[in-house]
């Protein structure tokens, strides 16, 4: 027999069938739905992306009997939503491959440590959707959608996420596809999933869950990220003349948003530097689109409230005939990988070799994409400025022709972080934790030899330029400021390497630290943002304060 999967799927679809009409099925059928088309031990995938969440059928899944839906492997980007982790308590879910848990760290980390969950592997984004089509294909998957038609088409609308991707791996492999949906209409808005691609339709009569996790309220950013983002602008982004780019989530990047209408502008940087993305639709951006900087934008995903702004301009973002944004996470984190020359974004911890890690001995935040926009792509073949000198930089004996450039891997932040925990520490917390667990490998996020600059509020550490590890560490301490780490610096050294340029003080970039001021700022509240977008952006109520 060679088509024994897709017996299977068919055997599934009949069981299935009883609790719907065609596709559709009613609300309070669902659980009787999940229940007949699983088997125990499936692989099963659970749509919880970075932001949308198929909470609906997340609920429905983890309110099943275990003693007849039981140790199914959960392979999904985000364990977000508190069921995400519940089906694992009553013994629905055994086994996890996934990419990111940022609200659920804390009890992931618990779980893992009582044996509760079987890790398989925390993972890139990129890396778990390889993994889909290899030896992680899913059996059934739980997806969720803004409405669908009688045929299952299914219309996404902005928050596209990874729904492509992993529709395409179960639906083509003999697997079963159900969505969630608003609702059913006549005729959806665009295509984004083709009806013969999904067998089963809930209509949950709500949106899926999204969260606004790039917001950043310009309020919270406060004078030490100001002058972090001084620094990265006039240190990094205008010497290297960075176009194409990533920025990771936080407040530093969001300064730095912030600053190129305004510090920007006075470095006759517009035009120069910022001008193609790889990132959601962070509202922190929108002055900069504004004021002519930005020309053009891809998304990982969208952000809550907004929708009408991306629709107004379609010059600059991704979006379909119906006006809305399309987004796409594959799509996004390749982009990110291949064709953007900086990736910028803070962590939790830095040793002195330069891995860092959102990982701690209390938290297993996992890596999201972080570890694709922040890796040196080997495959690369095009050149570009920034590339080139990042490449003659690292390695300057080696013929021009031959010579491989480096992608811009840069980690930004302040010495010290929230509750005063240091950013820099002798050894990861993620070492401890996979001693603890008994891993193979530790879940670093970025590894040092990929970083080629840090930067603090001490100034930039130029790793490109360091030709051994001792200057490495050196280099790092150099800016590590007064933490342990920070106090353990060999001041000669330093002063050597800082007459070479490896180490940069804002004094040597001729930026006055009590010039960073929050007046600097294109935006200084959610609602100067509203203002801005000329109205269009609607901010989400909790972020409201007016």
């Amino acid at each position: 027999m060679w088509d024994k999967q897709q017996t299977a799927r068919t055997d599934r679809i009949r069981a299935g069938g009883v609790h719907a009409r065609g596709k559709h099925v009613a609300l309070e059928n669902v659980r009787a739905l999940l229940g007949s088309v699983l088997r125990p031990g499936d692989r099963v995938c659970l749509e919880g992306d970075n932001q949308k969440q198929a909470d609906v059928l997340a609920a429905a899944l983890a309110d099943l009997d275990p003693a007849n839906i039981h140790d199914l492997h959960m392979v999904q980007s985000g364990v977000v939503l508190p069921e995400h982790l519940d089906i694992f308590e009553s013994g629905i879910a055994r086994r996890l491959d996934y990419s990111y848990s940022g609200p659920q760290s804390a009890r992931i980390a618990r779980m893992l440590f009582d044996g509760q969950i079987e890790l398989g592997s925390v993972h890139t984004y990129l890396e778990l959707f390889a993994r889909y089509f290899i030896d992680l294909t899913p059996n059934v998957a739980l997806i969720a959608a803004v409405s669908a038609d009688a045929d299952g088409n299914l219309y996404t609308g902005p928050n596209t996420e990874d729904t492509p991707t992993i529709v395409e791996a179960t639906a083509f492999k003999g697997g079963l596809v159900i969505a969630q949906v608003k609702e059913t209409v006549d005729k959806v808005p665009r295509v984004d999933i083709p009806g013969d691609q999904v067998h089963f339709v809930v209509e949950a009569g709500k949106p899926f869950y999204v969260e606004p996790l790039f917001t950043r309220d310009p309020a919270a950013i406060t004078e030490t990220q100001i002058l972090t983002a001084m620094l990265a602008i006039k240190g990094l982004y205008a010497p290297y003349g960075v176009r194409r780019l990533n920025h990771g989530i936080g407040f530093n990047t969001a300064a730095i948003e912030l600053l190129l209408p305004t510090f920007g502008e006075k470095l006759g940087l517009k035009g120069k530097v910022c001008t193609h993305w790889a990132l959601n639709p962070h509202p922190t951006l929108i002055p900069a689109i504004e004021a002519g900087w930005v020309e053009q934008v891809h998304c990982f995903g969208s952000e809550v409230g907004m929708e009408d702004y991306i629709a107004a301009r379609s010059d600059i973002f991704f979006t379909g005939a119906d006006g809305s944004l399309r987004s796409n996470r594959a799509f996004c984190q390749t982009a990110g990988l291949y064709a953007c020359d900086m990736f910028i974004g803070s962590t939790l911890q830095i040793d002195l070799e330069g891995h860092s890690s959102t990982v701690t001995a209390s938290r297993i935040a996992g890596f999201g994409g972080a570890p694709n926009m922040g890796s040196d792509p080997r495959g690369r073949r095009h050149p570009s400025e920034p590339w080139l000198k990042a490449g003659a930089e690292a390695d300057p004996d080696t013929s021009a022709h031959l010579r491989r450039g480096r992608k811009l891997v840069v980690q930004i932040g302040e010495t010290f972080g929230e509750k005063n925990a240091p950013l820099f520490v002798e050894r990861l917390e993620a070492l401890t934790l996979a001693e603890k667990l008994d891993l193979d490998l530790a879940p670093v996020m970025v590894y040092g030899d990929d970083v080629t600059h840090i930067v603090t509020e001490e100034g930039i550490a130029n790793l490109l330029l360091c030709r051994n590890r001792d200057e490495r560490e050196q280099a790092i301490r150099g800016v590590a400021g007064y933490t342990d780490v920070g106090r353990g610096r060999d001041r000669k050294m330093g002063e050597r390497l800082r007459e070479r340029g490896i180490i940069r003080r804002p004094e040597d970039l001729g930026i006055d630290p009590l010039d960073a001021d929050r007046r600097m700022l294109a935006a200084h509240s959610i609602k100067d943002l509203m203002l801005a977008s000329g109205g269009l952006y609607r901010p989400p109520s909790r972020f409201r304060n007016w």
